[in-house]
């Protein structure tokens, strides 16, 4: 996908596909197979998560008015093109500037070839020049680098610099029908470097499809983030237990729970196509839960009454944490809507708070790194709800898991309903 006559389409539907996040629609799945999806793939990630940098670029580099979105997009993605290594920059320029007839911008040819060689010549000054916008330099909007800055006073430029990299790709061996040093082994014998992270989590050197890993079709394994592998031994979960996982799409720590202990389990999500994704993942693995369609809080639509043991409530949240992974999270949300996602969250608690029996336990969980969706969302829950008892999670283990090189940024809350 290097050549010069593949990188222009690249180019060109990376452009559009930039440009539909800057209008506010989230990232959308290339239509494109094999090494031309990759390709466009790649252009769209690692210009979102350089997003701030390059439209500060863009900015410095034009010398007129206002100029098409999908032509300022098409640029973005050129100047990752450029700095990504992966082109020769004769190539890209060409490229892009090829580019500009498929996306039916014929006048902007000589816009885009100017600012790309401008770019070129005068980097150094280019890159002195943008380092002084916080967004270009951190690659994250204003709120956000602020309420990390407050909330997180020692560990904010850590927390960014986790957002703008590649995530790692983590393992959940399926204990039911391997055990993890066996099935390190296989990886091993396959040319696969890993590291055990977890009591059944295994961490990838290097990514590589699904279609690489050992027995996957087999049910062997999973890929699941380190991070997310801890719900298990939060809710301390026993065989007979009812357990609810309330918003379980696309299904693996509901699959994870299956695997540990033989409980009964009910996996509900709103979105039904979402929850159409949680049946087949626990047939690959051998498992079996009642699994539907519905909104966890309307409880007429699909409670019977009996109380549950164990609720997990991985609730919708900012995804703040996962940003790598989803890096046009960070451009569309806006930190008004933080207040939103903390008022759907506490209306979740409060409907699952009423399925959960005496004793029972409920791990709250969110993929957030924000305080506002975090702890203040379960600080006010317990204070007005009179048997509701935090309790603390295992010694090693903190409630606010910050991304970095092994796992994700997660959040998990443990409460209990006394008697």
């Amino acid at each position: 996908m290097t050549g010069m006559a593949a990188l222009a389409p690249a180019l060109a539907e990376a452009a559009r596909a930039t440009a539909r996040v800057a209008s506010g629609h989230s990232l959308e799945d290339p239509g494109e197979q094999g090494a031309a999806r990759g390709a466009v793939l790649d252009l769209c990630y690692g210009t979102l998560r350089r997003f701030g940098r390059v439209q500060a670029l863009v900015r410095a580099l034009s010398h007129k008015g206002k100029t098409a979105t999908q032509v300022q997009a098409l640029l973005w993605c050129a100047l990752y093109a450029l700095e990504s290594g992966r082109y020769a920059t004769y190539t890209v320029v060409d490229q892009a500037v090829r580019a500009c007839a498929l996306l039916e911008q014929w006048p902007a040819r000589g816009y885009v070839n100017g600012a790309l060689r401008s770019y070129l010549r005068g980097r150094a000054a280019l890159e002195r020049r943008v380092l002084a916008d916080e967004e270009a330099r951190y690659q994250h909007p204003r709120w956000w680098i602020e309420i990390l800055q407050r909330e997180q006073p020692q560990h904010w430029p850590s927390i960014l610099e986790a957002g703008n990299s590649h995530p790692p790709m983590c393992l959940r061996v399926n204990r039911r029908r391997i055990q993890p040093a066996e099935y390190l082994a296989r990886l091993a014998a396959d040319g696969l470097a890993a590291r055990s992270v977890g009591a059944c989590a295994l961490l990838l050197e290097t990514p590589v499809p699904v279609a690489r890993l050992p027995g996957f079709s087999e049910g062997l394994v999973s890929v699941q983030d380190a991070a997310a592998q801890h719900c298990t031994r939060f809710l301390d979960l026993a065989a007979g237990q009812r357990v609810l996982d309330a918003c379980a799409a696309p299904g693996g720590k509901c699959a994870h729970m299956l695997e540990c202990a033989d409980v009964e389990m009910t996996a509900l999500d709103a979105d039904p196509a979402r929850a159409a994704r949680v049946g087949p993942g626990l047939s690959r693995l051998g498992l079996r839960a009642d699994v539907r369609a519905a909104d966890c809080t309307a409880l007429d639509d699909w409670w019977d009454g009996r109380p549950f043991d164990r609720v997990l409530a991985d609730v919708p949240c900012s995804g703040s944490g996962v940003v790598r992974r989803h890096p046009d999270i960070k451009w569309l949300r806006r930190a008004g809507d933080l207040r939103t996602f903390a008022q759907r969250q506490t209306a979740i608690l409060s409907a699952l708070w009423r399925v959960l029996g005496a004793g029972g336990k409920l791990l709250y969980v969110t993929c957030s790194v924000f305080r506002e969706e975090n702890d203040a969302v379960l600080a006010d829950f317990c204070a007005r709800t009179p048997r509701a008892r935090r309790r603390p999670l295992p010694e090693d283990a903190g409630a606010q898991l910050l991304p970095c090189a092994e796992h994700d940024g997660f959040f998990y809350g443990l409460l209990e309903k006394a008697a």
